[in-house]
């Protein structure tokens, strides 16, 4: 890439025909390597391909090239068949952490799981959930009557964070972003930017009888009691974008849209 040559690939795909198509098309051409053993992975699908590949991605330490076959494609760069290696060395990087969420059941269990966008809770009946709200061990809002609430990264907050008109944090910006999903009580509360340092609880109220889910980007608790969040600079993934169309640009660009 900028800084070497690339010449081990990886594709995959969103298993869609077009993409499947254009896929097989570059492995006749490149070449087809294990995601151990490659120099990147080149994704070809939308922002929901991208971020399960992100996550595999991490666990590996290789850096991630998206070309669109999606209808978003926030994270993905304008496909084209043409002169590939080039375009893969003369990329633009961005390095992105990811929220650590553990979460205790009603039951006593504790499981982990780990997201690059946002961690969110969600009310899994008809009845509100309501939460309590820790920062750094000091109670911030005894009681948020909402559907949920969610923490997000830098990254992450573009995505389901701005639909819940949560602010867009710049993506080297040492932030995270506390954001209610339709809050009842207190009703003006519209969340809050924190340091990225901030460990979050999320005490559930009335659990048995208001039951919430807990979910990390694609991984989903139920029945959760109390989840804590915290952001996990140990860990890490590169995603990798054409001259002049980084995911800084784009985070800085959302914000002038209409």
């Amino acid at each position: 890439m900028s800084s070497q040559s690339t010449e081990r690939i990886c594709f995959v795909t969103n298993d869609t025909p077009e993409a499947n198509i254009a896929a097989q098309r570059f492995r006749d051409r490149y070449g087809q390597c294990d995601a151990e053993a490659a120099d990147v992975v080149v994704a070809l699908g939308g922002d929901g391909l991208m971020l399960q590949t992100l996550h595999k991605a991490m666990r590996i330490g290789i850096p991630v090239y998206g070309m669109n076959f999606g209808s978003v494609g926030f994270m993905m760069n304008p496909f084209s068949e043409d002169e590939l290696l080039e375009r893969l060395n003369s990329v633009q990087r961005t390095r992105i952490y990811p929220l650590s969420m553990t979460a205790t059941d009603i039951t006593g269990v504790t499981k982990t799981a780990l997201a690059l966008n946002e961690v969110s809770l969600f009310r899994a009946t008809y009845q509100a959930a309501k939460l309590q709200i820790v920062v750094d061990g000091e109670t911030r809002l005894e009681e948020l009557i909402c559907d949920g609430a969610l923490l997000s990264t830098p990254a992450g907050s573009t995505a389901y964070n701005l639909s819940a008109h949560g602010p867009i944090l710049p993506i080297e910006a040492e932030l995270l972003a506390l954001t209610p999903i339709s809050p009842f009580r207190p009703r003006r509360w519209r969340g809050a930017i924190l340091s990225n340092r901030a460990v979050v609880k999320f005490i559930t109220r009335e659990a048995s009888k208001r039951p919430v889910s807990a979910v990390a980007d694609n991984v989903e608790f139920t029945n959760v009691l109390e989840v804590t969040v915290r952001e996990d600079r140990t860990r890490g993934v590169t995603l990798l974008f054409d001259p002049g169309t980084s995911l800084e640009e784009r985070v800085l660009s959302e914000q002038f849209r209409f």
